[in-house]
């Protein structure tokens, strides 16, 4: 099954990352030259994954597909270079992606539902955390899951489910030349959120508000403004 293509001009879709990858470079601080700190730059690269998938390529992320002189291209490279083992709902283990969202409380809903996740797995509802909402442009056509009326496995709750056929449904489409997939969000009802599949999608990409998410013994969290 291959969706209906849908042309859209995004200017401002929402993809929120931790603020502990949103910082200047450690490295710096511990260093008192700019030729220490290549030298320090240059040993942290060969276990650098971004780094590594600018130059040779990660899993079957081609180098000549990442992209450079633009400003936020680290980040947009380091979404495709690092991924976990299992994948995500529309990638699989050896190439990430760039997920997003059309509006704010969708992308805060996306990644508050997997950041509870992660602290129902230690039983233990307390922790604060601090997302940097990153803005990108998107022009062109795109899949879209939402012209699609039948019920879809890829689209579910639970990712053991789910993931496993989104990946399939991807690895159809990429191998017919998507650019990327549009689809309801199975986080908050009638958001919707949109993944690239290849790094040079995401056009103008810029910083935008920081939110703060606070779990106070429970799984229901509160979100401020940072």
């Amino acid at each position: 099954m291959i969706p209906p293509l849908t042309t859209i001009a995004e200017q401002a879709t929402v993809r929120l990352i931790s603020t502990a990858y949103f910082k200047p470079p450690v490295l710096r601080a511990l260093v008192d030259t700019e030729e220490e700190f290549a030298l320090l730059a240059e040993i942290e690269g060969l276990t650098n994954r971004r780094l590594k998938a600018q130059t040779v390529g990660a899993g079957s992320l081609d180098p000549r597909e990442t992209v450079f002189r633009a400003w936020g291209h680290t980040t947009i490279n380091a979404a495709f270079a690092y991924t976990r083992p299992e994948g995500n709902r529309f990638n699989a283990g050896d190439r990430g992606a760039w997920y997003c969202a059309f509006d704010e409380l969708t992308a805060i809903a996306e990644v508050g539902f997997h950041r509870t996740r992660e602290l129902a797995r230690i039983a233990r509802f307390e922790d604060e955390a601090v997302y940097q909402s990153l803005l990108a442009g998107f022009i062109g056509d795109f899949h879209d899951l939402r012209k699609v009326t039948a019920p879809l496995d890829c689209l579910g709750h639970d990712p053991a489910t789910a993931y496993p056929a989104g990946q399939a449904l991807a690895r159809r489409l990429r191998e017919a030349g998507s650019r990327g997939l549009i689809y309801p969000s199975a986080r908050r009802r009638r958001g919707t959120c949109l993944v690239a599949f290849e790094p040079h999608s995401v056009q103008n990409v810029r910083p935008g508000a920081r939110w703060k998410l606070v779990w106070e013994g429970r799984a229901d969290y509160v979100v401020t403004t940072d």
